[in-house]
This record gives structure tokens, C-alpha cells and sequence, in this order.
């Protein structure tokens, strides 16, 4: 993750991007470029194309790791911590094989 961290910062710096990176310009980017990935499979979910989709899940992923920089989040802190919280809201007893959403468990 360090790598991956160095090599956004290295790529901003060399365009002085950064400036245009404030959290509310990022949680846009992000969500259009989600919206982007669901295009992928607009018209087709069985026959997309996979080089298509990683392109967009990468736009997706670093913008996701700017907004932690921006904001001085550990990405990995808080994803575990998200997942702790899930592990609760959806026991494997309750949640194993099912989609239900946890208050209707």
C-alpha cells in the first residue's frame, strides 16, 4: 500500500494536481467514476469487457486512496474497522448464503 501511496503522490506532484483535490472534489470523482465501473455492465452483465472494468475499478480505487490521503486516513485502519462493525450486523448464522439486509435477518 506504501508503493501505491508514493506512486499517487509522485504522479499529483509531477502535474500540481493536488490543488484540485479537496474532499468534496474527490467524493465527486469517486462517484463518477463508480458510475463509470456500473457502465461496464450497462447493457450486458455476462459479456463486459474485463480490461474495460479494471481500467474504471482503478480510477475508483485511487481516488478512494487520494480522499484517505487528503483526509490523514489509514485506508487499512478503516476497513478493518468497517468490517468488524459488518461481522456484526450480519452474523454467519444469520447471513451465511443470503442477501438479506441485516434488519430483516
Amino acid at each position: 500500500m506504501k508503493e501505491i501511496i508514493k506512486e499517487i503522490d509522485k504522479f499529483n506532484e509531477e502535474r500540481d494536481w493536488d490543488k484540485f483535490h479537496s474532499p468534496e472534489n474527490l467524493a465527486k470523482s469517486i462517484s463518477i467514476e463508480a458510475g463509470e465501473l456500473l457502465e461496464c455492465f450497462q447493457w450486458d452483465s455476462q459479456n463486459y469487457n474485463k480490461e474495460e472494468v479494471c481500467e474504471e475499478l482503478a480510477d475508483v480505487f485511487i481516488y478512494c486512496i487520494q480522499m484517505a490521503m487528503k483526509l490523514d486516513i489509514d485506508p487499512k485502519e478503516i476497513i478493518l474497522k468497517k468490517l468488524e462493525k459488518t461481522k456484526k450486523k450480519y452474523p454467519v448464522e444469520k447471513a451465511k448464503g443470503v442477501s438479506t439486509k441485516y434488519n430483516k435477518l
